[in-house]
């Protein structure tokens, strides 16, 4: 790797925090359910409230958090609590109405604030945990030894990785909402709500095959 510094420090997070972006996951579900739901908009508030929990991320691992996700324990504790909760998520989106609901319109089952759901989302998947302790906790050092401006623009490159991705996929789903129809609207929903559901099965094996 060349001599550090700021711009490379900025051009590399965003080129890794994309290639994360792009790999579908348990966000990617919710901001295209989100989207058809809400309108554009709900995908850069998704990322929003992802953003929020990666802050608090990137401050624990300054503390040493990395060490503690690393035990096998811990390991367990997230696969299956996080993959329980993105049950939870297929279990709503599975009773949402076939009703294609208007922005701004009362929220169906398990409508909350996209804040909110971006947040909860993030830390429902053991892959975000795995990624921040082992790549996002090497950039941290990285990025502290350039001093506080350092870790901004490690933040920022990574933040802007993941909102240029979610807002294109939104303004696409947004653009083409006139054309669903509710067969088409639930027939979405239920394939993210069976992709959330698959998900999730595979972080609670995952989970109690650390325990075994």
């Amino acid at each position: 790797m060349p001599p550090l510094s700021l711009p490379l420090i900025f051009v590399t997070a965003f080129v890794v925090g994309l290639s994360g972006a792009l790999f579908p996951g348990p966000l990617l579900a919710m901001n295209i359910a989100e989207t058809v739901r809400r309108g554009f908009w709900a995908g850069p508030i998704l990322v929003g409230g992802h953003g929020i929990t990666e802050v608090a991320m990137m401050a624990a691992l300054t503390l040493g958090l990395s060490r503690v996700l690393e035990q096998t324990l811990m390991a367990a504790v997230i696969g299956i609590g996080g993959g329980l909760f993105l049950l939870y998520m297929s279990y709503g989106l599975f009773r949402t109405p076939a009703q294609l609901p208007m922005p701004g319109g009362p929220s169906p089952p398990l409508g909350r604030n996209p804040l909110m759901a971006g947040a909860l989302v993030s830390l429902a998947n053991p892959y975000w945990f795995l990624w921040w302790a082992t790549i996002g906790s090497t950039y941290v050092i990285w990025a502290l030894s350039l001093g506080a401006a350092g870790l901004i623009l490690f933040y920022l490159g990574h933040i802007l990785s993941d909102l240029s991705w979610y807002s294109f996929v939104s303004l696409l789903i947004s653009r083409g909402r006139r054309m669903l129809s509710p067969r088409v609207y639930q027939g979405l929903l239920r394939g993210c709500g069976a992709f959330l559901l698959a998900l999730g099965g595979y972080f609670i094996y995952s989970g109690v095959s650390f325990l075994a």
